[in-house]
């Protein structure tokens, strides 16, 4: 496998062998190595000194299930320090198909220059886009299709990604066509933007199959992992709802953000509930689908296509945060409107979740009105078109209350909170406060987990092991193969030793998934990224209607992360 280097300042492209030590780094884990090994921290995120990491997974294009995960990466303009965000789609497995396990873009062209960088089996070139300047990415995709054909894979940004605004995100095409597969929190659609690349291009012609040490064991782990997955009750249940199936179970534990994180519980919750999205899928037809993958090799198929009263597809898919966010968060209580708030996003190219955030906090301002949902349409329109209050919006949450000089910001280290409320499901304050990646529920997702959620108590074990574990997923796969591999890792690493003749052990989880933490930290920390706490609002204005605070005792937090638990941090090499 290959490392591509597309240096945007000469145009020169390369391809290097990929060194031993990155053979079993993929995804976050691949982001996290690189960006220690060859990221300035104290670079400026949109400068020629960041890179633009886009990871594979080491386990793709092998037919395992749930592989085809593409990870974007490098310093975020968002929080200041090491991020990665992740997508399904088809770009991923093209990529190793092509022999590329990653791609990294370094420098920055002259202000101005639009590239598309086009990967085939003869070659790789930057070619000019001007033409694209400015197009919403399902234009883009459309355009790209009509010269390219409509089997290629495509990363793009929208017109938020050319502006450099940090709540941009990469969209990649997923089976059906369209780009809706958002590798979106921390910017990482600002810092392809800065490198003047508008998108990627990768042709369907690629032949190169991994290769796997031993093909008898690897067929018996493959089949005995997608088993594994299959027989977890709760794999039906993502199945035919989705994410969406958490937003009641979220809505009873006080954890629904709801008037920019007022109160935890809505009356108006049923109204965009999992079950009312699955019933109106099913009762609409057409283009509809309760049940959708968004890569091409997935069991779960956890995704869906959100279609309107004719049966015409709105948005595919519609997801919890997305409802969360862009639904009660600012009191909208239509799954259609939600529906086609979450296309503008995509359109723009901005991460959902922040854009959110960044409306329900100018409600504080007099700019917006919970329930308006024509105001935030004009308000996300507002960001595409660059007014100087779409530039606020755009730039995030925390931008905003700083412009309007406002307390009640949901952020942590500069990203917004997700659509956990961290005073209804008390674990993710640690995940929020503690992780690397700022306040990003993905870094571990604690409301399944067996304590008392409302009670400080445990809550810092839970979410502490729960980081490591998803660290260790995020290296390779969709995390929502965790649910039927968690109680049995040794079908995950069974795969592992397959493939590349290893021996590990079922503790290669936690070596990992710890290592890979603990280079994210380090590279923050040489950033000057080290906030680890809420904002003041969730720690002392009680959450309605349950009149719950956080209050995770500052000594569980001081022990978070303790040499005991973690081993000797490594060194930023200064050279």
């Amino acid at each position: 496998m290959d490392f591509l280097r597309v240096n945007m300042s000469t145009k020169k492209i390369t391809v290097e062998k990929v060194k031993e030590r990155y053979r079993l780094s993929g995804n976050r884990g691949l982001v996290a190595r690189l960006s220690f090994d060859e990221i300035d921290p104290q670079c400026h995120p949109l400068g020629p000194n960041n890179k633009l990491i886009i990871g594979t997974s080491p386990l793709d294009a092998l037919g395992v299930t749930c592989m085809g995960r593409l990870s974007v990466g490098g310093k975020s303009p968002l929080t200041g320090g090491i991020k990665e965000a992740n997508a399904g789609g088809v770009a991923a497995t093209k990529l190793v198909r092509h022999g590329i396990k990653a791609i990294i873009v370094e420098q920055t062209p002259v202000l101005g220059e639009l590239f598309l960088l086009h990967i085939t089996k003869q070659g790789v070139q930057l070619k000019p886009a001007k033409r694209l300047a400015g197009v919403g990415t399902y234009t883009v995709v459309e355009k790209i299709y009509e010269e390219y054909g409509r089997d290629v894979g495509i990363l793009t940004i929208g017109p938020a990604g050319e502006q450099r605004l940090a709540s941009a995100g990469v969209f990649v095409n997923d089976l059906d066509g369209d780009p809706s597969r958002a590798a979106a929190r921390g910017g990482m659609g600002a810092v392809m933007g800065s490198k003047g690349l508008k998108a990627i291009v990768i042709d369907d012609d690629g032949d190169c199959k991994p290769e796997v040490s031993d093909d008898k064991a690897f067929r018996e782990a493959r089949t005995a992992f997608t088993r594994g997955i299959l027989d977890e009750p709760t794999v039906k249940f993502y199945s035919e709802y989705g994410t969406m199936g958490g937003l009641m179970s979220l809505h009873a534990l006080g954890a629904l953000p709801v008037h920019s994180f007022r109160r935890g519980s809505w009356e108006k919750a049923e109204e965009i509930s999992g079950d009312k999205f699955h019933d109106i899928i099913l009762e609409r037809g057409g283009e509809g689908k309760n049940t959708h993958k968004c890569m091409p090799v997935c069991v779960i198929q956890c995704s869906n296509v959100f279609a309107d009263k004719t049966g015409k597809r709105i948005v595919a898919p519609l997801e919890y945060e997305c409802a969360g966010m862009l639904g009660s968060n600012l009191g909208i209580d239509d799954l259609d409107k939600i529906g086609h708030l979450t296309r503008l996003c995509n359109d723009v190219g901005l991460d959902a979740v922040e854009t959110g955030a960044a409306i329900g906090t100018i409600a504080d301002a007099g700019l917006f009105d919970f329930g308006n949902a024509h105001r935030a349409e004009e308000l996300i329109k507002e960001i595409g078109t660059g007014s100087v209050l779409g530039k606020v919006l755009g730039a995030g949450a925390a931008v905003v209350g700083n412009v309007f000089g406002l307390r009640r910001v949901p952020v942590v280290k500069g990203q917004a909170i997700a659509a956990h409320d961290p005073r209804g499901i008390k674990g993710m304050s640690v995940t929020y406060s503690m992780s690397p990646m700022g306040a990003d529920h993905t870094a571990a997702a604690t409301y399944r987990a067996p304590v008392d959620h409302h009670k400080a108590e445990g809550q810092l074990d839970a979410s502490r092991n729960l980081q490591v574990v998803m660290a260790f997923y995020d290296n390779f796969c969709c995390m929502f193969i965790m649910r039927g591999i968690i109680k049995k890792p040794e079908l995950f690493v069974n795969l592992i030793n397959a493939v590349y003749g290893t021996n590990y052990g079922t503790d290669y989880l936690a070596t990992l998934g710890k290592e890979i933490i603990k280079l994210e930290r380090v590279f923050n920390i040489a950033a000057g990224v080290t906030q680890e706490y809420l904002p003041e609002f969730m720690r002392s204005e009680k959450l309605e209607p349950q009149g719950l605070i956080s209050d995770i005792p500052q000594s569980d937090y001081d022990r978070f992360w303790d040499e005991s638990f973690w081993g000797e941090f490594p060194k930023i090499r200064r050279d």
